[in-house]
């Protein structure tokens, strides 16, 4: 898989978020955009995962061919503090919904992804009862557990306290091998891995 940028930018109104971005991601890497809140990072993944329309340049997806950007949706995981779960789903049906649209990584079903949860006795607990790190944790293995190429995450420590760091970092070892990872971040624990980083800053 790969996604190529040539010279996009996003604006709403009349400021530019970022411009004159020209970058390739590509299967196999992992990147890092790095940038203080408010600095433009989850509109840019926004752009990356087509669910905006950059407001100049061009943008680009391809495996052995081009993929329009109404079908990448199809290729991608995300996972984000502001994607919500719902909330009167229990941990199973949550996973059950999602793995309707989305396949299972090699060698995993559901017993399994609560495994990889660490969550075997809240299986059947309803998601509205989860703190917030079990939130955290629940949208992290859905995105990563998925069998698709892209792999997005936004400020993926988000609620998760030490403990749920190391576990992060443990799922990133484990299912991004072979994927195009992109990390949204500005904190090093959650991208100091990747292979490239993208200062948003320095497309302003």
């Amino acid at each position: 898989m790969k996604i190529a940028l040539n010279n996009i930018g996003r604006r709403f109104n009349k400021e530019w978020i970022f411009r004159n971005l020209s970058t390739e991601f590509s299967s196999g890497n992992r990147y890092a955009i790095l940038g203080p809140n408010g600095s433009g990072k989850s509109t840019l993944l926004s752009v990356l995962t087509g669910s905006l329309t950059p407001s100049e340049g061009q943008i680009s997806f391809s495996a052995d061919r081009d993929i329009p950007v109404e079908d990448i949706y199809q290729k991608i995981s995300l996972a984000a503090p502001y994607l919500e779960l719902v909330e009167t789903f229990t941990l199973k049906e949550i996973i059950d919904f999602h793995f309707k649209f989305k396949n299972f990584a090699p060698g995993l079903d559901q017993q399994s992804l609560i495994a990889v949860l660490g969550l075997e006795k809240s299986a059947n607990k309803e998601i509205k009862y989860f703190s917030s790190g079990m939130k955290q944790r629940t949208k992290l293995a859905l995105a990563c557990c998925s069998d698709t190429p892209i792999l997005f995450l936004d400020e993926p420590t988000s609620n998760l306290d030490t403990q749920g760091v190391d576990w992060y970092r443990n799922l990133i070892e484990t299912f991004t091998l072979g994927r195009l990872t992109i990390i949204g971040s500005n904190q090093i624990h959650e991208y100091d891995f990747c292979d490239k980083e993208i200062q948003i800053a320095d497309y302003k």
